[in-house]
């Protein structure tokens, strides 16, 4: 059996969370409202688009232009927890019920409209896991609407994942491995996801240090991937280790070695979960004259 509902968790994890009044969703964009009559045909177009894929439940329809972001779940019996639930995010044209999987995993965290590259449209970031019940690997990704191939894309994704932003097994003869992330924001009110990994190998070899930065070219709007070298890694990681420059609190490890006990004792409390629903009924579901029924 298959079903339809609306809501899924949205995690912030601050008391300095970002409304969504502060950081709204581009106009061009809205939410499906499944209880609304008005609503019903993209609803029903989804469906049938989706009709031949493996899933039990829609989640939430976002629609933009003339493509909708298709969020699925798979529950593998009916006894089964919901807290094992997979998740897919897909992209649905409007006009020829063509769908694309963008990426699947667990425990997806949809966060606020980030702002990753300047003078372009905000897009959905969200964190997601790679397993339950296990020591779960974290990545990062951003949901935007792509003007020229008219479809939904999901960023830094290599290998079917998105960007690494916690990694929860230690392997390759790492004797410990000491991490911190954090997003970050530019003056500009550019935002990027930054991480350091500090690899310690024991009296096999010399520790290792690796820091990277994921953002989106401001002039092409493609994603970017940075190792940072030595120098810029140091103003970064001093970023990363104050947790007062967090956005929104979407930061990990302060309170690490890395980042030393006076970090770890500015750490603000994390504030519980907002189950709240997206807000629905904003912006175009399609441009002029498109067809989806």
């Amino acid at each position: 059996m298959r079903v339809f509902f609306i809501g899924l968790i949205l995690v912030f994890a601050s008391a300095t969370v970002v409304s969504p009044a502060q950081a709204q969703a581009p106009d061009t964009f809205r939410w499906i409202d499944f209880h609304s009559e008005k609503d019903q045909d993209v609803v029903v177009w989804v469906t049938r688009a989706l009709t031949v894929e493996k899933w039990s439940a829609i989640r939430e329809i976002g629609v933009e232009y003339d493509a909708a972001l298709v969020i699925t779940t798979s529950r593998a019996t009916p006894q089964s927890a919901p807290g094992s639930d997979t998740f897919t995010v897909w992209n649905v044209s409007l006009t020829n019920r063509l769908s694309t999987p963008l990426l699947t995993g667990v425990n997806l965290r949809l966060l606020d409209w980030m702002m990753l590259a300047s003078g372009r449209p905000r897009e959905l970031a969200a964190f997601y896991d790679n397993c339950v019940d296990c020591s779960a690997s974290t990545f990062f990704t951003a949901f935007h609407y792509d003007l020229v191939s008219h479809s939904w894309a999901a960023r830094w994704l290599n290998g079917g994942m998105a960007a690494p932003a916690w990694n929860g097994n230690a392997t390759g003869g790492i004797s410990t491995l000491t991490q911190v992330y954090a997003v970050l924001a530019e003056p500009d009110g550019r935002e990027f996801l930054s991480t350091w990994r500090h690899f310690d190998f024991g009296k096999s070899r010399p520790a290792e240090d690796y820091v990277y930065v994921y953002d989106a070219d401001s002039a092409t709007g493609q994603d970017r991937t940075k190792l940072l070298s030595e120098k810029q890694a140091d103003a970064i990681k001093q970023r990363m280790c104050n947790p007062h420059d967090a956005v929104s609190g979407l930061s990990r490890g302060q309170d690490s070695p890395l980042c030393g006990a006076p970090a770890a004792r500015q750490r603000r409390p994390e504030r519980s979960p907002v189950t709240t629903p997206p807000a629905n009924n904003r912006g175009l579901s399609v441009p002029p004259g498109s067809k989806h029924n």
